[in-house]
């Protein structure tokens, strides 16, 4: 059974202990997307840092239909926030892109996360920030992440938490039940995450935590996921020579 109250205690703990060992009175810095994950990541550093150390960021490509929603979460939290549209730094790329060299449909989907990214790390850096990210770990199991975009970060708070328990941590935060049932979206191809994925974040989830999943088709699906995407969640290798040879 999964304990709301004690594991959102420990988080909040759990991020105290990051900023004192990794940056003792920085700022937590985060992208508001306006879906469940920025919500919940925000909420649980308002409630260890308090507000006056949280900043929200919101970065739209152009013109974002649900930004109300990104909106609504910073004026319930009451953080300070930034809105930077990141609209002319992707075209801009996208427009001195190699003319040899056409640009694939997931280089186009990705791109906008890694500038968001850059986005974040630049207004940390001017603020004397830790970047926050917001991933859980439904989403990282099967590779649902932009490396290098909205994978990165400094400190990670639902890491190892499925999509039900960033859902019901939400809810003992006290945050607006648009913001925790919002249908999860990347916002970049047009579809919801689970249309993307093939299968819903109840089954992943159940299967994470239990072992357990109905369909064998959604199961090996999953299983191919988990498998091609391993390598986003480990170290970057790096060669260590043989000084002694």
């Amino acid at each position: 059974m999964f304990n709301v109250e004690k594991v959102t205690e420990q988080c909040v703990a759990w991020i105290r202990e990051f900023f004192e060992q990794n940056g003792k009175g920085c700022n937590a810095v985060l992208g508001i997307s306006g879906g469940k994950d920025s919500s919940v990541v925000a909420a649980l550093c308002v409630k260890a840092l308090g507000r006056d150390r949280v900043i929200g960021v919101l970065m739209p490509n152009g013109e974002q239909p649900d930004i109300d929603k990104a909106r609504l979460l910073v004026n319930h939290l009451g953080i300070k926030n930034y809105e930077v549209n990141i609209k002319e730094a992707v075209e801009g790329i996208k427009h001195a892109f190699p003319a040899d060299l056409p640009m694939s449909d997931q280089t186009r989907i990705n791109l906008p996360p890694r500038i968001r990214m850059a986005t974040l790390y630049a207004i940390s850096q001017s603020n004397n920030g830790r970047v926050a990210n917001t991933c859980n770990l439904s989403e990282d199991y099967v590779g649902y992440s932009t490396r290098y975009g909205d994978a990165a970060g400094d400190f990670s708070p639902c890491a190892n938490l499925t999509v039900q328990e960033v859902k019901a941590i939400g809810r003992y935060l006290g945050l607006p039940d648009e913001l925790v049932d919002k249908v999860p979206s990347d916002g970049l191809c047009g579809k919801t995450d689970e249309d993307n994925l093939g299968f819903t974040y109840a089954e992943l989830d159940r299967y994470i935590r239990e072992g357990v999943i109905d369909n064998e088709e959604h199961k090996a699906l999953i299983d191919r996921k988990h498998a091609a995407n391993l390598f986003k969640l480990q170290l970057m290798p790096g060669f260590v020579p043989d000084l002694d040879a």
